[in-house]
């Protein structure tokens, strides 16, 4: 891009100086229109040569381009050498051309030649010096924050990887005892429950490969759960989904809400004998989606802290969303314990 936007910058430059070049030519009552072209075409010729190899070299000069001076120093380093090969290149074109046409190409004394060109190269020469430096530190800037932001999105892979290497659902081995005691009595359900088990299973080993799923998809998630833990629970739990249908296509961290309702089982259901009510719901208002688990049995205490199991939750929030995710414990009215969480909604 930097070397397409500084081809085109000089093919206009040229343009107009020749231009210019042919409108002098016409006011000072030149006629013959090739005069102009020669004497503007050889110097844009010649100066594109030492441009492009100006260009070619600048890249090996990259790592300089956070000290500017040195950069320049090596730059200019060329110009006592390339200043007087240029004026001798441009004179000499001129001249073969009109001796070619039979003419003779007059101009002023060598010596003046030289100090007039020279001085006029030396100034186009620090110009687009200039030009290839600005140019080549926005591409350097570019690739730096293309660079930074891929180590970025590394960074969060690598997290999400480690997050999702932890979530080893602590429901696992009491669901598979849930299995194993159905497996004689009813064939059937044992296979509907390692089914669920299995899509909960792969959801986990999947999470740092898609990391994120639809609200939909994530509570057919928890309604697997949910159907796991109420044979274990039997008439111990009534779980209950209250879900908007706008929120359904809401894009939400995979295993979202998992870790919250294993929270309602470990210390609410686990906790007693008498049945616990437990309440998913959803709402979507605006751009936000409003999430909660709330149950009537457990209980918070004074200083309530995350476990591993949410404070995982919570660091894998802050990893997609930062500041625009919240996640939240408090007491619920009546008894028990309500958590939240609130994120944007992206469809």
């Amino acid at each position: 891009m930097p070397r397409r936007a500084f081809a085109l910058a000089w093919v206009v430059f040229w343009a107009l100086m020749i231009t210019v070049g042919v409108q002098d030519h016409q006011r000072q009552g030149g006629i013959v229109l090739w005069k102009p072209l020669l004497w503007e075409g050889s110097s844009a010729l010649v100066a594109s040569l030492v441009v492009a190899l100006l260009w070619r070299r600048s890249a090996r000069l990259d790592p300089l381009l956070a000290h500017p001076w040195r950069w320049f120093g090596a730059t200019l380093l060329w110009l006592p050498l390339a200043a007087p090969l240029f004026v001798a290149a441009v004179y000499g074109l001129r001249h073969a051309v009109y001796a070619a046409v039979g003419e003779t190409y007059a101009h002023e004394a060598w010596a003046m030649v030289f100090r007039y060109e020279i001085l006029k190269f030396s100034i186009f020469y620090l110009l687009f010096s200039a030009v290839v430096f600005g140019l080549r530190s926005h591409a350097a800037l570019a690739g730096a924050r293309l660079r930074l932001e891929r180590e970025r999105r590394l960074a969060q892979a690598a997290q999400l990887l480690q997050l999702a290497q932890q979530i080893e659902p602590h429901f696992l081995f009491n669901a598979l005892n849930t299995i194993a005691s159905t497996v004689h009595t009813d064939p059937a359900l044992a296979d509907a429950l390692l089914t669920r088990l299995a899509a909960l299973l792969r959801a986990a080993t999947d999470l740092a490969r898609r990391p994120e799923s639809s609200l939909d998809d994530e509570l057919r998630l928890l309604e697997a759960y949910a159907a796991i833990m109420r044979e274990r629970y039997a008439d111990r739990v009534d779980i209950r989904f209250d879900i908007d249908p706008d929120a359904r296509d809401c894009r939400v961290p995979t295993l979202l809400l998992q870790p919250l309702l294993e929270n309602a089982f470990r210390h609410g259901v686990e906790r007693r004998l008498a049945p616990t009510r437990i309440v998913v719901r959803a709402r979507r208002a605006g751009g936000r989606l409003q999430l909660a688990v709330e149950d009537d049995a457990g209980e918070l205490p004074a200083a309530p802290a995350f476990g591993v199991g949410l404070d995982n939750l919570r660091q894998r929030l802050a990893t997609r969303h930062g500041d625009q995710a919240r996640l939240s414990l408090q007491p619920r009215d009546g008894g028990g314990v309500l958590a939240r969480i609130e994120l944007p909604c992206a469809s």
